[in-house]
């Protein structure tokens, strides 16, 4: 991909966007350093105009942008990049720098999808989803069954409360499985995506 730095003194817009969600998260700017840099860490890095100096967002706080996909636009002066944001992408803590709070319920799954990612590659200790994973994937099963079982028998007794409960565990255990196989959630709507067309 050629990308035409020429036009702003070396720099161009990189507007970052979820993987997941396609909620336009926040805009930066790049340099040719910063893009390749990028590129070789797998982390968003941008071009500080006010510091003068490049910096990868996340380095102090460990909210980093996880490189997910990069492309330019018809004339190759400004970037697309998508990710998957390991936390809040706005220095004020919210999920945007563009004063958003995510009240997209589907939107939290891929939020949700890509922390287990993360404790899948990091393995914290006393976490559950670790445990999971430690456990290996006949135990990641045994609990989608056990949950889809109880999802059907809370349905059949009409316990929507519980219906609820049953089917977040049943949700929470299939994107652990899911990632087990290296699988997103997006994956998946991919597949449901082909179906519809």
């Amino acid at each position: 991909m050629k990308i035409n730095f020429n036009k702003m003194n070396g720099l161009v817009p990189a507007i970052v966007q979820d993987a997941a969600t396609n909620k336009v998260l926040m805009l930066g700017f790049m340099n040719e350093e910063a893009y390749q840099k990028t590129l070789e860490i797998k982390k968003v890095t941008f071009f500080s105009r006010s510091r003068n100096t490049l910096w990868t967002k996340g380095e102090t706080s460990g909210n980093f942008l996880n490189l997910v996909a990069i492309s330019a636009d018809c004339d190759s002066d400004t970037l697309l990049i998508k990710v998957n944001p390991t936390g809040p992408v706005c220095h004020t803590g919210k999920d945007t720098c563009f004063d958003e709070i995510n009240k997209n319920g589907l939107a939290f799954l891929g939020q949700l999808d890509n922390l287990i990612a993360e404790r899948k590659q990091k393995m914290p200790e006393n976490s559950y989803t670790t445990k999971l994973f430690k456990d290996g994937i006949k135990k990641i099963s045994q609990k989608v069954g056990e949950e889809a079982t109880e999802v059907v028998i809370d349905a059949m007794a009409k316990d929507k409360p519980r219906l609820l409960e049953e089917s977040a565990d049943l949700i929470y255990h299939l994107l652990v499985m899911l990632n087990y196989f290296d699988l997103k959630f997006e994956d998946v709507v991919g597949v449901l995506e082909l179906r519809h067309k």
